[in-house]
């Protein structure tokens, strides 16, 4: 499949939906670079669609996740030579597709970090002094005075120490927390699993890859406290759904803080929605004026330091 070439632009934005791109700081600052081309109408999430969009343009300033940039689009799209990513995740990316093609990858690491951070924490919070159900209480004209829970003197284990996983240690231990660090790079699995073993809450900040999904699932459940709270502001499928819903249901852990999930937006009638000990979150953890504002114009200037021959903040496939 080829797609018609359009070879007056530049920069192409296929996935401006909803929008926050168009009329932005980094829109205008895209346009100093050359002619820019935003698409901010459904449809992306198509492979077909997704290489159409695109078309000849050199840079593919990449918004939501929904946009699978696979084998198909690569082939489509031979002019492409970047893609920069807004955000820290890639699992929309055949990054390995993508080296092949010669395509520069990009994201922007910490940008978001201090506002997920502090969503984690508050997660953690709201799960542990259970906060939702204290306030559905109160409106109804209850006066609920449940035991709650504390962080200060608690074990927190941090999966993921990137930019936001250490945010959320340095945060959590300004709350008197005890807090267990695992690495990818650093730790073994079994290193791992002795953490679950004694963390009272569990934060996941990895990266969703082939190795990683499913990265907490019955196995490490049944290692956990009953008392654990597990929080993932990560990748829904970091978790095996199934694991989760059995371990939520039956208590096994004692509830789950949760801003992504396998299928986003949630329908209507997913399970998770049905369990009183989780709080829930529609993936807006980095959603802050000053994330969007400072991680767009990253965007961009990762684009041009690519196009001066520099790049920075590049992706590369895992070995």
């Amino acid at each position: 499949m080829r797609v018609a070439q359009d070879s007056e632009t530049l920069i192409v934005v296929p996935d401006d939906f909803p929008a926050v791109f168009e009329g932005s700081a980094a829109h205008e600052r895209a346009r100093a670079l050359g002619a820019v081309r935003v698409c901010g109408e459904r449809g992306a999430e198509d492979s077909v669609e997704l290489a159409h969009r695109i078309g000849g343009a050199k840079v593919a300033v990449n918004i939501r996740a929904y946009a699978h940039f696979n084998e198909t689009v690569f082939a489509a799209c031979p002019n492409l030579r970047m893609i920069s990513i807004w955000g820290v995740g890639t699992d929309n990316i055949d990054l390995a597709a993508a080296a092949r093609h010669n395509v520069t990858v990009c994201n922007t690491p910490g940008a978001n970090a201090i506002a997920v951070g502090e969503h984690a924490i508050a997660l953690m919070m709201a799960v542990a002094r259970k906060m939702p159900q204290i306030d559905h209480g109160m409106r109804k004209g209850e006066w609920p005075r449940d035991m709650l829970g504390q962080l200060h003197g608690k074990t927190l284990a941090v999966l993921g120490t990137g930019a936001i996983g250490s945010h959320v240690t340095k945060l959590a231990r300004a709350f008197g927390m005890t807090v267990l660090e695992w690495s990818a790079r650093r730790n073994s699995l079994a290193e791992r699993d002795e953490m679950l073993k004694c963390a009272d809450f569990v934060s996941l900040h990895v990266r969703l890859t082939p190795q990683t999904r499913g990265f907490i699932g019955a196995r490490e459940f049944a290692l956990m406290k009953p008392e654990a709270i597990l929080v993932n502001t990560g990748r829904g499928a970091l978790v095996d759904r199934d694991a989760l819903h059995a371990a939520l249901e039956t208590q096994r852990i004692a509830g789950a803080g949760l801003d992504v999930f396998h299928d986003e937006p949630l329908k209507s009638g997913d399970p998770i929605l049905g369990f009183a000990n989780t709080v829930l979150s529609p993936h807006n953890a980095g959603q802050t004026p000053e994330v969007r504002r400072d991680g767009l114009l990253l965007t961009i200037a990762n684009v041009e330091h690519f196009l001066a021959g520099a790049p920075q903040n590049i992706v590369v496939a895992d070995a």
